[in-house]
């Protein structure tokens, strides 16, 4: 493994700016992917990685090292970097020492609607982000469609609160909602308070598009009118609304829990 303790590396500037501009990473089709669990979760999903980083001191981590031999093994370069160079690429406070760089995933979109989605319009948290991603991906959600003014998807910060999901899941991003909605083949139901059905009085147990907004702002007035139905999640206490990844959770799994009633 190729050590590297200059600054002024080619590889090395190319994956600071990676790890610090979007826009570098949305050019290049690449991003970073910190850490031990996110590492080993591409691996099992995906499969190699195009290069493997690890800093020096952790080259002996017990959970590093099976990561290192299993990149080895399917010939791809493995890096080292100083402690003090690597400290500059990760955004992890206190992590081991590893991250992957890789090609993000780009799938074809589908031209309609016709297994369950989610759609995503102009959600702004990263950590909100990614813990939709997560909770789709646990209910076997497989589609995510997220318009432009969505946060990026393969940021490093959506990428840690996704933990994996990212991996399982076909993310289509700066989708254009709107043609979705309108040749929809099944279901689209957005959340509002307004609604008069909640959704445990929806018919759950086939396809469905979940359509989820802005955190402050909801779902835009031209979408909501899109939408085949709207919905509300009751609750009893005096808060006027739920958190959106909160909210996407409940519906998911209300989701599954008819789905699966009869097992």
């Amino acid at each position: 493994m190729k050590l590297i303790t200059s600054k002024d590396n080619p590889l090395y500037k190319e994956l600071k700016q990676l790890a610090a501009s979007s826009q570098a990473r949305r050019r290049a089709g690449q991003t970073l992917l910190d850490g031990v669990h996110l590492a080993q979760a591409w691996l099992q999903h995906r499969g190699a990685p195009q290069l493997c980083v690890v800093a020096e001191s952790a080259q002996r981590h017990p959970e590093v090292a099976p990561i290192l031999a299993e990149c080895e093994r399917s010939r791809t370069q493995c890096l080292v970097l100083s402690d003090n160079l690597y400290g500059a690429v990760s955004q992890v406070e206190n992590g081991v020492g590893l991250l992957l760089l890789v090609a993000t995933p780009n799938p074809k979109e589908p031209q309609v609607l016709e297994k369950s989605a989610v759609l995503l319009d102009g959600l702004q948290d990263p950590g909100n982000l990614g813990s939709v991603l997560r909770s789709a991906a646990a209910a076997g959600i497989g589609q995510i469609f997220c318009t432009a003014g969505t946060a990026a998807a393969w940021s490093p910060k959506v990428l840690r609160a996704g933990m994996g999901a990212h991996f399982v899941l076909d993310i289509y991003e700066s989708a254009d909602l709107e043609r979705l909605c309108a040749g929809s083949r099944i279901p689209v139901l957005a959340t509002s308070s307004h609604a008069a059905q909640t959704i445990y009085q929806c018919d759950l147990a086939g396809e469905v598009a979940w359509l989820f907004g802005h955190e402050g702002q909801g779902v835009s007035p031209h979408l909501m009118e899109m939408a085949s139905q709207e919905v509300v999640i009751p609750h009893l206490g005096e808060m006027e609304s739920l958190n959106v990844a909160a909210a996407a959770a409940v519906c998911f799994f209300e989701q599954v829990r008819q789905r699966t009633a009869g097992d």
